[in-house]
């Protein structure tokens, strides 16, 4: 049903149930927001949107306030002007104003909107809360001297990841922004999943920077210091400098990779080949035993800390497949070490990707097959972006270069590893193909794929049907899972990536603040160029790719055997769940 109103006396038509803010969307007025973020947080807590109604002698809040039939709406009225001023500076007379040593410093929603309002004072200076910074994750930093309290984080913990550690703790002017008790998020059952970082408009939660520990890496002549990046950071990169969201980098980050002074470039789709050996191998053997189905992918180790906290019951379901960057840490440290004849102490494995866990999957004891660790460090996009400008490089004008050989040689399957569905479309690939003993060439496996929540299919090959199920986000993974718990469901292969869409809105992913987010679907533009560089890519399918084949060759023998059990896979442990 349709609905007439008039927004600043321009007549306009909008859906029932379309709220004001949307109405002015629509016909390019912009009411600016700071709490609300779409499908998110809609709560209009800030009252940064405050409108006024004809005929009503109170302000409403645009981001909750449905259209009616005849309303008249001001959006830019002195009234409205002074009030959203007011809220403004409010919240800043609570808030920590370091701006220029901040991280989220011209990236930030509350420094855009006291430009755009024309906050030049304080005028509320009075009493300011005091707290301890949280740093001991080894994934997130929360400062909730930065918070402003708009509860998106509370949101997309709760509501979206179904993790819930956080929450608003006390009341009033003492309202603070933490886990039960206060305790550090280390102690708690966090994911470190990292999407209340890419919810929140401020500093007050952050990744845990590691750009110091690799410029010293870089600079120490005894190490050897290799680079590997994930498919969804070439998809992103660019939105660090400007470009458009969506836009392919690959080759500009690989030449400002080499321009930082790394021994080696990879790519850690390589390693993402490998996994689709192993995980693939284990899911023909799984199938033909009958033993631990449904098979649940381990590629994302916010899904699996969030397993090991929540369905320890489905632990032996877990592939025991490492996640493609830690197997590539494995392979640096075992046979390039050989090869080179380096001393693997010697070596050091720097992972770029979109996520924040896995800086604490780094860390996992069992995650060093060499006795080393598999990988030294993590840092995410966003850091890798602050690198590239902290080196002097203007990546917007390098030239395009290849990663290094031989571990730069990737299959389509392993860039589609980015987006959600894509370890299922590209182990179906590698499966198909020794089921049926042909070299298919119909391998789009469109079922699987697209940005819904939950997705399921039956996929027949060589006559047998095989129930899969792909799931991302946290709060969907809960629901498929009870589903296969309680028995209404069953699958005989699941995907599950921790963040929604996948690694490509990964909570180390560029920032991309509220206003953007009603306008452009970033799910959706990462994916395409994930999906059009797999189409580009020489090699499609992950056991085609030469150096795959050349290492169980020469060095592993097969998938799943002696030598690769022991480097490239690995266990999981039970976690309490407070």
């Amino acid at each position: 049903m349709a609905v007439n109103l008039k927004i600043n006396n321009i007549d306009i038509t909008v859906p029932e149930g379309t709220t004001v803010l949307e109405a002015a969307r629509s016909i390019n007025i912009d009411i600016p927001t700071l709490c609300y973020l779409k499908d998110v947080n809609e709560i209009g807590s800030c009252r940064m949107c405050v409108v006024e109604i004809k005929g009503q002698r109170a302000l409403q809040a645009a981001c909750v306030y449905p259209v009616s039939e005849g309303m008249e709406v001001l959006t830019n009225t002195k009234t409205v002007r002074d009030t959203r001023k007011i809220n403004l500076e409010l919240i800043l007379s609570n808030h920590e104003r370091k701006c220029l040593t901040c991280i989220r410093n011209q990236d930030c929603e509350l420094q855009k909107l006291s430009t755009d309002l024309g906050v030049l004072d304080i005028r509320f200076d009075g009493e300011n809360s005091h707290y301890e910074v949280d740093m001991l994750s080894s994934s997130i930093v929360r400062n909730p001297n930065k918070c402003i309290l708009c509860r998106r984080c509370i949101s997309v913990c709760k509501n979206i990841q179904t993790v819930s550690v956080i929450d608003a703790n006390e009341r009033g002017f003492n309202t603070i922004i933490g886990s039960a008790f206060n305790m550090p998020l280390v102690d708690t059952p966090c994911t470190n999943c990292g999407q209340c970082i890419v919810v929140c408009p401020v500093g007050a939660l952050h990744e845990k920077d590691d750009t110091d520990k690799i410029w010293e890496l870089l600079a120490d002549n005894k190490k050897h210091v290799l680079v590997q990046t994930a498919p969804a950071v070439r998809v992103a990169l660019g939105e660090e400098f400007g470009m458009p969201i969506g836009t392919r980098v690959t080759g500009k980050m690989v030449t400002a990779l080499k321009l930082m002074g790394f021994d080696g470039v990879f790519d850690t789709d390589t390693a993402a080949d490998f996994t689709i050996m192993e995980e693939g191998t284990e899911f023909l053997n799984r199938l033909k035993s009958g033993k631990n189905l449904p098979l649940i992918t381990s590629c994302s180790p916010g899904w699996v800390k969030f397993c090991e906290h929540n369905f320890p019951d489905f632990l032996d379901n877990l592939s025991t497949a490492k996640s493609p960057h830690q197997m590539f840490g494995a392979i640096m440290k075992s046979y390039y070490a050989e090869k080179k004849g380096i001393d693997p102490a010697d070596i050091a494995v720097i992972s770029v990707m979109p996520c924040t866990a896995k800086k604490f999957e780094s860390k996992r004891e069992e995650l060093a097959a060499t006795g080393h660790p598999d990988v030294d460090a993590v840092i995410t996009t966003r850091e890798l972006g602050r690198m590239i400008k902290q080196a002097g490089i203007d990546f917007t004008k390098v030239e395009d270069s290849e990663f290094d050989a031989p571990f730069g040689e990737a299959s389509g399957a392993g860039v589609i590893f980015g987006a959600t569905g894509g370890v299922m479309e590209a182990a179906l690939r590698t499966v198909a193909d020794i089921l049926t003993g042909e070299d298919l060439q119909h391998i789009d496996y469109t079922a699987v794929r697209g940005l819904d929540g939950i997705k399921e299919a039956t996929v027949e090959i060589a006559g047998t049907k095989v129930h899969v199920a792909v799931a991302s986000g946290l709060g969907n993974a809960r629901k498929l899972l009870e589903k296969v718990r309680s028995g209404e469901q069953q699958y005989h292969f699941i995907e599950i990536m921790g963040c929604p869409g996948g690694c490509i809105t990964g909570g180390g992913q560029p920032i991309v603040d509220a206003k953007t987010m009603m306008d452009i679907d970033v799910k959706a533009a990462r994916a395409a160029a994930i999906y059009a560089e797999d189409k580009s890519m020489t090699y499609r399918k992950s056991h085609e790719n030469p150096i795959v084949k050349k290492l169980y060759k020469e060095y592993f023998g097969k998938p799943c055997g002696h030598l690769s059990h022991n480097l490239l896979h690995t266990h999981y442990v039970k976690r309490e769940n407070y």
